[in-house]
């Protein structure tokens, strides 16, 4: 697996928003897509980095670059059961993001986000970490207004199929904040929007991997429904940056804060710069709308700007064209392998 260095314009960002001396970082779904970039940047700043995961949806190979490092250690655990980790800060990352994921274990996505606050919150309670909650632009459901600002409580429906990621995101949060005001504990809860780059999965269902393999692949390009609906995709490099500022900001900024790309697209135009980028023979299809699939999603990131001095900097075609040349790399080596 290639090491991806941070996008330029970085190095020098990173000076500004660097954590304070050498710390023990706990990630939590550190194999994951977003916790394996995260992973590394701590290493990147001469953090020793506990990733903490059970493989259900994360990959050993999202890490295994980082093992020669003598400052990164692997625990396999299921964060739904205790555990008592010695660390400084805590990134919690652990749940499945992606909707063919958390459906396939709707039970099991609402406990990892709810018994894994629990045992996230009460590590940090003993040990006096700070803890920073992973949450999601999906906690505002399919919205009435728009952009999405923090203070928008949602519209999020309960029983339907995306409830048990909504309402575990949305039960976290609550147990952030009564965990701050009944205990003292140190937290900050961001929002992540549609985030997009390498190591994502090939099979992980999300709209920005499905398109480029299928563009890759010269297959038909699915769109569920009419197209229309807008999203708005932030480059990991830009998140993470986002979640490393927002670690370092004070005690007193504790969030809810969007973390995103205040870029609206539809899926459509969306698929529609696959192909160009990949040039690709695939036509584009439309099957029938998912239930419960939100119409639009733009983050509002006014607090993020002034509060953290952050926002986006790689530009949408920048991004996927870094993405695409990424499973295609993925892809080749599929293939190289089943000639063999």
């Amino acid at each position: 697996m290639r090491s991806f260095v941070p996008s330029e314009g970085y190095s020098e960002i990173s000076k500004v928003s660097a954590l304070q001396g050498v710390r023990t970082v706990l990630v939590n779904g550190g194999a994951g897509f977003l916790g394996s970039h995260l992973c590394e940047r701590l290493l990147h700043r001469g953090h020793r980095v506990i990733c903490l995961d059970n493989f259900s949806t994360g990959r050993r190979s999202n890490v295994d670059h980082l093992l020669s490092n003598a400052r990164f250690h692997i625990v396999d655990h299921d964060v739904r059961q205790p555990f008592d980790i010695e660390a400084s800060l805590i990134f919690n990352f652990a749940s499945p993001a992606s909707p063919p994921d958390y459906q396939r274990d709707p039970v099991g996505t609402l406990l990892t986000n709810v018994l894994g606050a629990v045992n996230t919150l009460d590590c940090a309670r003993k040990t006096g970490a700070t803890v920073v909650q992973s949450s999601t632009s999906e906690i505002y459901g399919d919205p009435n207004q728009s952009p999405q600002r923090e203070t928008y409580c949602g519209n999020v429906n309960p029983i339907g199929p995306r409830g048990c990621y909504d309402e575990g995101k949305r039960s976290a949060e609550t147990l952030f904040f009564d965990y701050h005001r009944t205990y003292g504990v140190d937290i900050k809860v961001g929002r992540i929007f549609n985030t997009y780059g390498p190591r994502m999965r090939l099979d992980d269902g999300r709209v920005v991997s499905n398109f480029i393999v299928q563009a890759l692949r010269n297959d038909d390009l699915t769109i569920y429904g009419d197209g229309e609906q807008t999203r708005s995709f932030c480059y990991v490099d830009d998140l993470v940056e986002g979640f490393l500022r927002f670690s370092a900001a004070g005690s007193a900024c504790i969030g809810p804060i969007n973390l995103g790309n205040p870029l609206e697209i539809t899926v459509r135009r969306l698929a529609e710069i696959i192909l160009e980028l990949t040039n690709s023979r695939s036509r584009i299809v439309h099957l029938p709308r998912v239930t419960d699939d939100p119409r639009q999603r733009r983050p509002d990131i006014s607090k993020a700007m002034t509060e953290l001095d952050w926002q986006p900097l790689v530009g949408l075609e920048t991004g996927l064209a870094r993405t695409v040349d990424y499973f295609d790399g993925v892809l080749a080596g599929e293939e190289k392998a089943e000639a063999i």
